[in-house]
C-alpha cells in the first residue's frame, strides 16, 4: 500500500509539472486558445507541432485578433497559418479559407526569388506599435526557421 501511494504521489507530481508547462505561454482571446512553440522549425514542422496538440497554425480574421497576437507574442517573428504554396499569389489559411484581412508589411508579399510561400507575423519592419505586420518567407529552407503560433478553437 505504501509503495502504491508513493507511486501515485510521483505520478501526480509529474502530471502537475506537465500541466504547469502547458499553462506557461498560453493565452486566450475570444473563442480561441493560443500558444507559441518553443523550438524554431520550418512552417510544416510548426504546423505539425500544433496539430499534434489538437490545434493548427493561427488564422487571423480581424484587426483585433492581430492586435492580440502582437501584444501576446510581441515582435517575435512566428509562422502563421497562411500560405500560397498551392497557387502563387492566392493566399489561403490552413483551413483553406481565403485571405480577407491583411497585415502585410509594405512591399510584401514579394515572393523573393520565387521561393516565398509561407507567412510570418511579427515582421521586424513593422510600422505600427500596436499591430505587427506580415512577410512571406520560404516554407522549408533550412536557414529560415521560426517558432509557430498555434490556435485551438474552444
Amino acid at each position: 500500500m505504501k509503495n502504491e501511494m508513493g507511486q501515485l504521489r510521483r505520478e501526480k507530481e509529474t502530471l502537475q509539472k506537465k500541466l504547469s508547462e502547458l499553462e506557461q505561454g498560453r493565452w486566450s482571446f475570444q473563442n480561441g486558445l493560443y500558444y507559441i512553440s518553443t523550438e524554431k522549425k520550418s512552417w510544416s514542422a510548426s504546423r505539425q507541432f500544433c496539430r499534434e496538440r489538437g490545434a493548427d497554425l493561427v488564422i487571423i480574421n480581424s484587426r483585433e485578433e492581430q492586435e492580440f497576437i502582437s501584444k501576446a507574442f510581441g515582435s517575435t517573428a512566428a509562422w502563421i497559418g497562411l500560405t500560397d504554396s498551392h497557387t502563387e499569389g492566392d493566399w489561403k489559411w490552413v483551413d483553406n479559407s481565403a485571405l480577407t484581412t491583411e497585415f502585410w508589411f509594405k512591399g510584401e508579399p514579394n515572393d523573393y526569388e520565387g521561393k516565398e510561400d509561407c507567412a510570418v507575423s511579427g515582421y521586424k519592419g513593422a510600422g505600427s506599435e500596436r499591430v505587427s505586420t506580415w512577410a512571406d518567407y520560404p516554407c522549408y529552407h533550412h536557414e529560415i526557421i521560426f517558432v509557430g503560433i498555434c490556435e485551438k478553437s474552444l
